[in-house]
């Protein structure tokens, strides 16, 4: 039997509707969210990315700006953008649009964000929040696997998870937040040593580790939940994510689409995090 699929994109659809109440909320004291992207170059890849965010702003009822410099600017002037930004009382919300051009360090850069302002989560003070269970905002992609997981019904606590990825942005964080919610986390890497043995004693297994087709059905407990953060293009130039779809959907209970399935409730945590920085502007009690 084949598994059930986790649906991200009409998951996210119920983060919106869950938002309208704090957005009301919000109205009701003068205040709109606002979300400004730094977009640094024109790669296309990055294009879509940003209009995907745009879009789910405007159709949220947020106000977003894209910031846009040339690949060839010097890094202080980014700085000194972000520097602005943080400044702006309307800009509750900042991100920085990775990968940047080379020559520009995107540490450096993402590190000048405001915390109280960085919904993407990459600061070090939320990263480092994250330990304690306290972080002002979560990476919004191991906040959407979390999501994910709780809207289809998953249970985290007592489970057993493995991570394929050490990344700042997914693996060390999604860790974190799943030993937060009581679960027994395992993160592999590319040192691993049988790699096998781990997966397969997964209750939730997470593939982001940047590698199509890397997680095999024989990879893959029977009716464990199968999460791909994979984002990649095969020789045809297709979009797929780090597990072999096909074959994993015939062993796992519940597994995601790439794409249709993490990529969704990304952007849905980056409008969620940014109505959250909203709110603690104004002052107002969110969720």
């Amino acid at each position: 039997m084949s598994a059930g699929l986790i649906d991200g994109a009409a998951l996210a659809r119920e983060v919106y509707a869950a938002l309208g109440d704090r957005l009301r909320a919000l109205a009701g004291q003068g205040v709109t969210p606002g979300l400004v992207v730094v977009q640094i170059g024109e790669d296309p890849a990055s294009n879509v990315y940003v209009r995907n965010k745009m879009r789910a702003c405007e159709a949220a009822g947020l106000r977003s700006a894209v910031r846009q410099l040339p690949a060839d600017c010097d890094e202080a002037e980014v700085l000194a953008l972000v520097a602005g930004l943080n400044a702006e009382p309307a800009t509750h919300g900042i991100l920085v649009q990775l990968p940047l051009p080379a020559g520009l360090d995107a540490e450096r850069i993402t590190q000048a964000i405001d915390p109280a302002k960085d919904v993407d989560g990459f600061n070090w003070m939320n990263l480092g929040a994250l330990v304690a269970g306290r972080a002002r905002f979560e990476p919004c992609t191991p906040r959407g696997v979390m999501a994910l997981l709780g809207r289809a019904g998953v249970p985290v606590e007592g489970s057993r998870a493995v991570i394929l990825g050490r990344s700042n942005i997914v693996g060390k964080p999604l860790a974190l937040m799943l030993v937060n919610r009581s679960a027994t986390v395992t993160v592999c890497h590319t040192r691993t040593r049988d790699l096998e043995r781990h997966t397969r004693e997964a209750d939730i297994l997470v593939a982001a580790a940047g590698r199509a087709g890397l997680v095999t059905a024989a990879m893959v407990k029977r009716g464990a939940t199968v999460i791909d953060v994979g984002i990649n293009r095969d020789a045809s130039g297709k979009l797929v994510g780090d597990v072999d779809f096909a074959s994993v959907r015939e062993v796992a209970g519940r597994i995601t689409p790439v794409p249709g399935g993490v990529g969704p409730m990304t952007v849905a945590m980056l409008i969620e995090n940014t109505v959250l920085a909203a709110e603690r502007t104004a002052g107002v009690s969110g969720s």
